[in-house]
């Protein structure tokens, strides 16, 4: 996809990760807090009969740009196709083809390095109150914690917000046990990755930051020697002490 691209768009950090790739691309880069700009950039990029790639981290449709683009393309009613619809253009009309390219999400990079955390039901939520009400979040952390969920973190802690992991622990501590396993991964498959894996009791003082995604056990949660991961029931249902003999064909 970036090699079909003519213009290139992303938050500066994430430019400089692929470099090597669009070294003969033009570049549309903005900082953080620059969503929108960003998305505007690339969308003008396009509409002027060109290909834009506007790139995220992760998946572009978990925490990323996905859903603004077509927020905005809404907004200024820009008719928009996908790549398995096939509408013909209307004269007059300022069309877009629009791709979403699934990525890896950091859920799911980060939870491969654990082992296992999400193997069950779990929910994700951002502690960021950048664009969501903080009351809003921690009814959300309620309402999860009641119903026994793994719950995954994103946006755990930055320097404008240091408080909120801790007021998310004490959340947390009313619904699940204080040495209930806890993940942390920073870096997933970057440079800087860290893996570690703490009990509840102890969150507040993890190394945490932007780059981090936080694990918090279910009740049924086990940490095993460095590993963590959370049964799917298979126990409670068969007996895995029987050995079975597997068919192949």
């Amino acid at each position: 996809m970036l090699s079909a691209a003519d213009t290139v768009a992303g938050y500066g950090t994430y430019i400089d990760l692929i470099k090597p790739l669009i070294l003969n691309k033009k570049i549309i880069q903005t900082g953080m807090t620059k969503e929108i700009a960003r998305v505007e950039a690339a969308l003008e990029a396009a509409l002027a009969d060109g290909t834009c790639a506007l790139i995220s981290s992760g998946d572009p449709g978990v925490y990323a740009l996905a859903g603004l683009v077509f927020e905005l393309c809404r907004q200024r009613t820009i008719a928009v196709t996908a790549p398995h619809h096939a509408q013909s253009q209307t004269a007059g009309d300022k069309r877009l083809r629009i791709e979403v390219v699934p990525g890896i999400p950091a859920l799911a990079s980060g939870a491969a390095l654990l082992g296992a955390p999400i193997g069950h039901d779990f929910a994700v939520i951002s502690l960021s109150d950048l664009l969501t009400p903080w009351p809003t979040i921690i009814a959300r952390l309620e309402a999860a914690a009641r119903a026994d969920f793994v719950i995954v973190l994103y946006n755990p802690k930055s320097k404008r917000r240091p408080e909120h992991l801790a007021q998310a622990q004490q959340v947390l501590l009313q619904h699940r046990h204080p040495d209930t396993p806890v993940g942390i991964v920073t870096g997933a498959m970057r440079a800087n990755q860290a893996v570690s894996i703490v009990p509840l009791k102890d969150l507040h003082a993890a190394p945490v930051d932007m780059q981090t995604t936080v694990f918090v056990g279910s009740s049924a949660s086990v940490q095993y020697l460095d590993f963590l991961f959370t049964p799917r029931g298979y126990a409670g249902k068969y007996d895995l002490n029987r050995k079975e003999a597997a068919s192949s064909s």
